[in-house]
């Protein structure tokens, strides 16, 4: 049985936080959302009484926004993993965030179980930032070195946050394609699971060793497993 992660859900829009808490109860056994809050000081004040391992914060919040919450959180909590959900607009506070104590920075847009991943693998100490948004990360990171960011963190996130140029390349079905393939799947269970023909996936798996510039499913593998496998959900 898989450990239970708790989660505390902050965000100011009631009903975007009650469907966000039905749907990870819902989708993963090991995900209970222990409290439900409407701004970053409702946050605070809850984990004064409560244990939790994950927070999900939204950037913009009345009275104490979720960037200043993830930093007192990280301060008081450093236990706690925070992921910040936002909208593509609110782009510019996702190196603030990180700075701040946040590891993972995520649209609200993003698919489902993809979510459910993300909260796994944050937990687990990886660092996630959404692909549309590591362009503009990496941007205000190199700003940051040149002007002598704080405690090297340009440096150490621009290494671990950068997803390679080939995965700006892969469309949904690549995904999927990868997500078999990862899971060590023949070409024939993967035609079965995704209702194609051999054929048609041979050629998937042909047009991917392209834009991966390998020649084989040994290198494919290799290369896929640079990044956490959450991206391909």
């Amino acid at each position: 049985m898989k450990n239970i992660i708790k989660i505390l859900l902050a965000d100011d829009q009631y009903l975007f936080l009650e469907s966000l808490k039905l749907v990870l109860e819902s989708l993963a056994e090991d995900l209970r959302v222990v409290g439900t809050v409407s701004n970053g000081e409702e946050a605070l004040n809850f984990l004064e009484r409560e244990q939790v391992d994950v927070a999900l914060l939204d950037v913009r919040m009345p009275i104490l926004d979720g960037v200043q919450a993830a930093g007192e959180i990280h301060k008081r909590w450093p236990s706690v993993s925070i992921i910040m959900l936002t909208t593509f607009e609110d782009d510019e506070y996702v190196s603030e965030a990180l700075r701040r104590g946040a590891q993972g920075y995520l649209l609200k847009n993003i698919a489902p179980h993809m979510l459910v991943s993300a909260i796994r693998a944050v937990r687990d100490g990886s660092i996630l930032i959404a692909p549309d948004l590591a362009g503009h990360l990496a941007q205000a990171l190199a700003g940051a070195n040149n002007v002598g960011g704080p405690s090297g963190i340009g440096n150490k996130m621009s290494g671990e946050l950068r997803l390679p140029d080939w995965y700006y390349s892969l469309t949904p079905r690549d995904k999927t394609i990868i997500s078999f393939i990862l899971r060590g799947m023949t070409n024939k269970e993967i035609a079965a699971a995704a209702h194609l023909g051999e054929q048609t996936v041979r050629n998937y798996i042909s047009a991917l060793y392209d834009k991966l510039q390998v020649s084989d499913r040994r290198e494919a593998i290799n290369v896929l497993r640079s990044i956490d496998p959450c991206w391909f959900v």
